[in-house]
């Protein structure tokens, strides 16, 4: 393979994140161990999409469906192949991730696409070897002691041109077409590979020991997001709305999509639902997306008395264009009359489906003090915690507004 020239302007970046072991060693499908308030998996996956244009998810076969990734295969090596065919073409550099390194920082992402753009073929972080290495033979016998100072452990994530890894991967060298290492592969199709530093925090979950350590570590550093080293991938947004009532008797009330019958309807340029606008405002907010008297100003004649459950719709699908999906979002609803505690699952059902997350809601009373209390109106409070999902090749929103 010639030598390579600096990639400039280099292109879209996407990982492969491949999750399709069956867990033998671990004794489970380690990839969807609870890792804090989510998955081993969703960390991988969030630290990848955090770092480049899109992602490329593979999962066991069985569960492909469900969360809407690639097929793996029976090996680590077809698993990738299977994950490079749903990478875009226009793609000019693919890091492939294991889904059991949860904290792989976005720095380390950074150096080995750096290698990469700066002439390598393939770039890998690898870290010290400690212990002393024996290469013995079959027999036991001890044949070699190498220099550990010229020995790494190699990581992931591994970045690699794009027309080198595919390449490698189609027609593969003699001995090298299930290699568990991508690196392996480029490097006997003649590619150029180095290492940058690694990262000893980010260990790969082999064994339940592992989960053990990393469930430990993500307490004592207080990490809660999905990046692998912060909050990057969750974010909290807070929506507030408060309506009176209307002198209009004829206006029906309606709170969290569902109509009250018989109780005195909210003022309103839209149907005034104050509790759907809560939530809505709140997912605005965490997502970064502005307000809801932005999107749907009450000087447009378009929302007058519009269905709020269809703005909190709409607003849902901006949030899973812009690559975020909801956790939950919880309301508290004050208010002397109506009761909410008949509709409340009602409520919750109609929010949580147009808003595609859980969405709970809690009545609370003013105890007669202010307007509220004296029955003037209704106010809401609303908070959303929104994290980042997996771009999948077809997103084309990510990779326009980021490439």
């Amino acid at each position: 393979m010639p030598q390579q020239q600096p990639l400039h302007g280099h292109g879209p970046v996407w990982t492969i994140v491949v999750a399709g072991g069956s867990g033998r060693r671990f004794g489970g499908l380690k990839q969807y161990e609870r890792l804090g308030h989510q998955r081993v998996l969703d960390w991988a996956v969030a630290a990848a999409r955090a770092a480049g244009d899109g992602v490329v998810v593979v999962v066991p076969e069985d569960d492909a469906t469900r969360e809407g990734a690639v097929a793996g295969g029976a090996t680590r090596a077809e698993s990738v192949r299977n994950g490079l065919a749903a990478v875009p073409a226009d793609a000019a550099i693919i890091c492939v991730h294991d889904g059991a390194r949860p904290f792989a920082g976005a720095d380390l992402f950074a150096a080995v696409v750096a290698a990469v753009e700066g002439g390598a073929d393939g770039a890998i972080p690898g870290v010290p070897v400690t212990d002393t290495v024996k290469q013995v033979d079959p027999a036991g016998t001890v044949t070699a002691t190498p220099d550990r100072a010229t020995l790494r452990a190699v990581q992931t994530p591994q970045a690699f041109r794009a027309a080198a890894l595919r390449a490698a991967h189609a027609a593969p060298a003699a001995g090298a077409a299930d290699a568990t290492d991508d690196a392996v592969l480029v490097e006997a199709a003649g590619g150029r590979v180095v290492v940058v530093d690694g990262d000893p925090v980010n260990r790969k979950i082999t064994d339940p020991a592992d989960l053990t350590w990393a469930r430990r570590h993500l307490e004592e550093d207080g990490m809660h997001g999905a990046d692998g080293g912060g909050t990057a991938g969750l974010r909290v947004g807070q929506g507030f709305d408060i309506h009176r009532f209307s002198e209009d008797t004829t206006r029906p009330l309606v709170l969290g999509g569902v109509v009250f019958e018989g109780e005195r309807g909210l003022h309103g340029h839209s149907d005034a639902d104050a509790v759907a606008h809560a939530v809505t405002d709140a997912l605005l907010g965490a997502a970064g997306l502005g307000d809801i008297g932005e999107h749907f100003p009450d000087t447009d004649p378009r929302w007058k008395g519009a269905d709020s459950i269809e703005l909190l719709r709409h607003t849902a699908g901006l949030l899973h264009d812009a690559g975020w999906a909801v956790g939950n979002v919880d309301c508290a609803v004050v208010c002397e009359a109506p009761k909410l505690a008949p509709r409340k699952a009602e409520m919750q059902a109609r929010l949580s489906q147009a808003a595609g997350g859980p969405v709970t809601v809690k009545g609370r009373r003013a105890e007669g003090l202010g307007a509220l209390g004296r029955r003037e109106g209704i106010a809401c409070w609303a908070t959303a915690v929104i994290t980042r999902r997996p771009a999948m090749a077809g997103d084309t929103t990510d990779t326009e507004a980021t490439g």
